[in-house]
């Protein structure tokens, strides 16, 4: 037997009124009209902050013809001392010989003795001014390095002003959501408050950037402490991952379960890794595959670091010769040949090495070995 179709009635839906639409339409586009005027007064604050680091680059230019009289005094002053290393040498072979003869002529004792003191005192005055050379040396090489960062944070200024811009943008948009939710006389004051945080979140970002390129930035202290490798990569990566990203070359982190730990001054270390990642980042500038792979091995007394690149690699017969000062293999007007020499000189007072391996067209691969901090030496610093 049939069933009886059932019959749905449909209704309309109400139509509003004619003046409610306007007034919501009129609201929504004072909405957007605002959004327009904070997104104009944004890219004006972006406009302001390229200007000044177009400033900035002009800074570091003069800086870095300061850091290359910096050097050619640092040279003379090594010549000098290589001189005053070969006097001391005469010295004490001039003294040897004496000590024999007064042991073969007694006769000749008084006259050895006075030949003696003059001799010793000349090596006093030899020593003491090889000391304030030395130190000297050193204080010049950390102004090497310390205009070596500077000139590396000005190529980082592209990445840093697209690191900063997302933030600010992200800062805008959630005040600009609750700035509405206030306008539109919300009741949900959790809401609101949710979207404030969300922006204070952005602020925090924006805040760590800056802190961390001010921390770069600034002259490297001389103390040292137990640091954790791995974070000291993680820091370097984060100045550098924009212009990686950029230059479409992608970045594989491959560090065991280990946390190693060494003696040494994070900052300085920080520097090197970066050095190696440029020198990395232009070596492949033409390479059809751009790609960068770190990895560690750790040891029972030290950690070592490798960081391969899949650029063309270096030419034979110059391995040894791209960590000395000047010496590079970019065009002229391209680099100044200083940053494997900074970072070979950082490693070599951490008490590490640090060498290359490289076939041609096969890409190049940075051996970086540093030594572990020991229980004994973990004990003296303070926790």
């Amino acid at each position: 037997m049939a069933m009886p179709e059932s019959v749905t009635e449909e209704r309309q839906p109400g139509v509003a009124e004619p003046g409610a639409a306007a007034s919501e339409l009129r609201a929504q586009v004072e909405t957007l009209e605002r959004r327009l005027r904070q997104r104009d007064e944004q890219r004006r604050a972006m406009l302001h902050i390229m200007g000044d680091l177009n400033e900035s680059n002009k800074r570091l230019a003069n800086q870095r013809k300061a850091m290359l009289h910096i050097l050619a005094d640092y040279e003379q002053d090594r010549r000098r001392l290589a001189r005053q290393t070969e006097r001391l040498d005469n010295s004490r072979r001039a003294l040897l010989h004496i000590l024999q003869d007064s042991h073969k002529d007694k006769l000749h004792l008084e006259d050895s003795r006075k030949a003696m003191i003059h001799i010793m005192g000349d090596l006093r005055e030899t020593t003491a001014e090889m000391q304030r050379r030395e130190q000297e040396l050193r204080d010049k090489q950390e102004q090497l390095v310390q205009a070596g960062k500077l000139a590396t944070l000005g190529e980082l200024t592209t990445g840093v002003a697209h690191e900063l811009n997302n933030p600010l943008n992200n800062t805008g948009l959630f005040v600009g959501n609750a700035i509405d939710l206030i306008e539109l006389g919300a009741t949900d004051k959790g809401q609101i408050v949710r979207e404030l945080r969300h922006a204070m979140q952005q602020v925090g970002k924006a805040t760590e950037i800056i802190s961390h390129l001010r921390t770069f930035g600034r002259a490297a202290p001389v103390s040292r402490e137990p640091i954790s490798l791995r974070q000291v990569i993680e820091r370097a990566l984060s100045l550098m991952r924009e212009q990686l990203r950029l230059r479409e070359i992608e970045v594989a982190v491959d560090l065991g379960p280990d946390e190693p730990v060494v003696v040494g001054n994070p900052i300085q270390l920080e520097q090197v890794f970066i050095n190696l990642l440029s020198n990395a980042r232009d070596a492949m500038a033409d390479s059809p595959l751009k790609a960068i792979r770190i990895s560690d091995s750790v040891g029972p007394e030290g950690v070592e670091v490798a960081l391969a690149d899949t650029g063309p690699g270096i030419p034979p017969g110059l391995e040894r010769r791209i960590f000395d000062p000047f010496f590079t293999t970019k065009e002229v007007g391209k680099g100044t040949g200083l940053g494997l020499s900074i970072t070979y000189g950082i490693v070599k007072e951490h008490g590490g090495t640090i060498s290359v391996k490289s076939r041609p067209g096969e890409g190049a691969t940075f051996l970086l070995h540093l030594p572990l901090v020991s229980a004994e030496t973990q004990e003296t610093f303070p926790q």
